[in-house]
Order: structure tokens, then sequence, then C-alpha cells
């Protein structure tokens, strides 16, 4: 593990950085080829699903160059269509061993948790248990008669009255009033008093948080950033999600998300933690030190953070996953809440989480990600393609991103389904280019 300021640094980055980017900025890199000594694919082919062996080819051998050049320790990819799946890994759990990534490789996925905690709330909606324009206040009642900042950099008791409650509509479209910028962690009062809190305004790291009614109370003693409803603001509305979830279901957060998600769908190494019945196919994480210019261990897989369950399960950025497991939650949505014989929502449902949410007046206001939102939406927790202006990324398609290092975006016109899993985290906004050139390489594949 690292410490002191360049850690914090990369902390907020990691955060921030998932919060930019969809496939719509590609760029492509190296020639066609066969998947290089050391890779492990499968591909089983099928005409109708128009993905060349080729191409994907071609995009194997793109992945394998970046493990071959030490920038990233270990890739696993998915790319789906028409039922075709291909899988690719390539590379090391962890760097200096022998350990190789494999198809069952168990990854910190951290903000491709929040579409998760999206569809746990819609069930709930389903069931009429939670109503999407109804306040919060009587399930969580810590954010009830809410204060608001004058301005950003007001001190905290500088404020005025809500204008209305916070509803869970509110919470699914990240507007609640609260959540992370892209400042310094002592910037403003607000931040400074929020990271001194300790209720998560960085990169996942389960070790810090509370347990969730101890972590509700805390954010109801900050006054809001913004008027509920007025401005996109990323990250903490999830971690706010996990909480009600688990005060409306009457089960804790982690138990609600086995029971309706994870079972159906058989996600079955998908959770807060990694038993040690796992922990030898669990990657380590790395962080790419500026100052070194090395990648670093940001969290070790025996012993670190996600090897015991976290005392805050959170619906921001707390779990680990498989490619399958993914692809079993990306394959329902895709299909309309449907995977095989297990429905866990229905097509309305799905249809709405895929509907941006955002006016063009708060997308012109969002301070995180200046200029993301003149191509992209906001639907329930992920991001929607809203103009095709590159390769990968149709009007429509779906997804959101890890900033430890995990990419998954599905493509309803072309019936696509793609997923990148890596150990390495981001450092900043910018998409990393093993993320542009899988989204390039994949969108690529396809040749009908």
């Amino acid at each position: 593990m690292t410490t002191g300021v360049d850690r914090r640094t990369f902390l907020k980055g990691a955060a921030a950085s998932a919060a930019v980017v969809a496939p719509s900025n590609m760029s492509m890199s190296a020639a066609t080829k066969a998947p290089p000594k050391g890779v492990s694919a499968e591909s089983k082919a099928a005409p109708a699903s128009g993905l060349s062996a080729k191409g994907l080819n071609r995009m194997h051998g793109v992945m394998s160059g970046y493990v071959d050049s030490g920038e990233v320790p270990g890739i696993v990819t998915l790319v789906s269509r028409r039922g075709q799946i291909d899988v690719d890994a390539v590379g090391m759990k962890k760097i200096g061993e022998t350990n190789p990534v494999q198809r069952d490789t168990i990854f910190r996925i951290a903000s491709m948790t929040k579409p998760i905690t999206a569809a746990a709330t819609m069930i709930l909606v389903e069931e009429c248990v939670l109503r999407l324009d109804d306040p919060v206040d009587h399930l969580l009642p810590e954010l009830a008669n809410r204060r608001v900042l004058k301005r950003i950099d007001a001190k905290l008791d500088d404020t005025v009255p809500a204008k209305r409650p916070i509803t869970v509509r509110d919470l699914l479209t990240f507007r609640m009033g609260f959540g992370q910028m892209v400042a310094a962690p002592d910037a403003y009062p607000i931040l400074k008093a929020a990271n001194e809190l300790q209720i998560g305004m960085g990169a996942p790291n389960p070790a810090t948080k509370p347990a969730p009614d101890e972590w509700i109370h805390r954010l109801g003693t900050l006054p809001l950033m913004h008027q509920p409803g007025e401005m996109w603001m990323y990250d903490t509305p999830a971690d706010v999600l996990g909480v009600l979830i688990a005060r409306a279901s009457g089960q804790p957060f982690e138990a609600f998300l086995r029971e309706r998600i994870f079972g159906p769908l058989a996600m079955k190494d998908s959770d807060f933690s990694v038993p040690a019945a796992k922990i030898n196919r669990f990657a380590t994480s790395y962080w790419l030190n500026p100052q070194t210019g090395k990648l670093e261990v940001f969290d070790e897989a025996d012993g670190g953070q996600w090897s015991r369950p976290p005392a805050f399960p959170s619906g921001a950025g707390g779990l680990v996953s498989t490619v399958d497991d993914y692809f079993a939650f990306s394959e329902s949505l895709l299909n309309t809440g449907k995977r095989g014989p297990e429905r866990i929502l229905s097509q309305k449902s799905i249809e709405l989480m895929r509907t941006d949410q955002l006016t063009p007046e708060q997308k012109a206001i969002s301070g995180l990600t200046p200029g993301y939102f003149d191509n992209h939406g906001w639907g329930f927790c992920m991001s929607i393609v809203t103009k095709h202006t590159d390769i990968a990324g149709s009007v429509g398609s779906f997804g959101w991103n890890g900033g430890l290092g995990t990419s998954w975006f599905a493509d309803p016109r072309d019936g696509l389904s793609t997923l990148l899993l890596t150990q390495r985290a981001w450092t900043s906004p910018t998409p990393p280019n093993v993320c542009l050139d899988f989204w390039t390489s994949a969108a690529l594949a396809i040749e009908d």
C-alpha cells in the first residue's frame, strides 16, 4: 500500500475518472495478428453474429500489447453478439508472479457497482415499496429538512432551506444535491468536512467507511451543495441508495443483491468481498505513481481491503465480480430485464433506466465532467450515448466504468455487450488508451 499526498491525489482521480467516459473518443493501434502466446481465448463463432474471427484476433493482439509493454498487468475481455461470446485473458494477477489472469479472475469493479444498485432500486419500485417521486425522508430521516449552501465555497452554516425533499428519482439520477467534485480535498469547507467524516469522497476504500446507519448519520450532519433536483453530482447518491434499499427491504443491502439479482442471474462470484476459498482467483490492484512512473500496489488480494466483508457495503463502488458474472447482468439489461428464464426487472423499468434523465440546463452546469454531456446523457446510475461521434457507441448505448480499471457498455442497436476488466486504476478523468483501443477494436470486430 502507498501513503501520503500522492496516494490521496490518486484516490480522487480514480474516483472521478469513471465519471467521464463512454465509448465515444476512440483510437486504434496495432496490426491484425493472432492471439500471442500466453493468451487464453474462447470464441464460439456463429456466422449470424456478424463478429469476424479476424477482428476478434486483432482485438486480442491489441490488448496483449498492453500487457507485453507492462502498462497493464492483466486483462480479461468479453465481446458478445447474437449468441457468440468471445472471452480473452492475458497477463498475470500480480506483477512478478506466475499466476495468470483467467476467465474466472475476480476484479474490483468500482463504479460498475452503480448500475446494479439502480437495478436493485427499481425492483423495489416495481413492488411499490418505493416510488420514484416520493421523498425519502420517512426511510432516511437523517436526510430530512435539508439545508443547502448558499454557494459552494460557503461556510457550513451559511445555508438556506432546501426547496423540497430529496426523492428516489433524485438519487437514481445523481441530483440529490451532494456528490464528488474535481477539487483538492480541502478546497472548500464542505469538501474538507466530508473528507474528515470519511463518508467517501474518493476512490473505493472499504476500510474507511463506517456502518450504514453511522454513515448516513454523518452525511446528514452536512448541508447539501446544491438544491435537490438542480444539478448532477457524482457518486454519493449511489451510496445513499444502498442504505435506502436496506431500510426499504428490511434486509442488509448485500443480502438483497444476493437474493434478487446475483442469485437469479447466477452471479456466483459477485459480492462486496472475496472469501478465503476464492482469494487465489483475486487480482492485485495497482495504481501508477506519477513520481516514480511505476505501477505500485493499491490493494493486495490476500489481506487487502476486499478480503473481508466491509462495514459499509458501498452501492457506489464496492463490488467485486468476474467477466461472466457481469455479462449476465449486462445481458439482462440488453434483453430488457430477462436473461434466459430469469427476469429481474420488467421491460418498462429497463427502458426507463436506459433513458436520458438530464435536462440541457443540467448538462451545461455539470461541474465534474465538463463537455462530457455534449454527447452523453445520464439514465439511472449509468451513462447513455446521445450523439454518435466516434466508431464505438451507437446512440442509445449504455453502461459505465470502474475507476480501478474496468469498463462495461452495451449497444442495443448492434446487440453488442463489451466488458474490459483490468487491475490498473485510472489516474485521471481521461480514459486510458487500453479502454479507448478496446472500445474501438470491439466495435470494428462487427462486419455485417
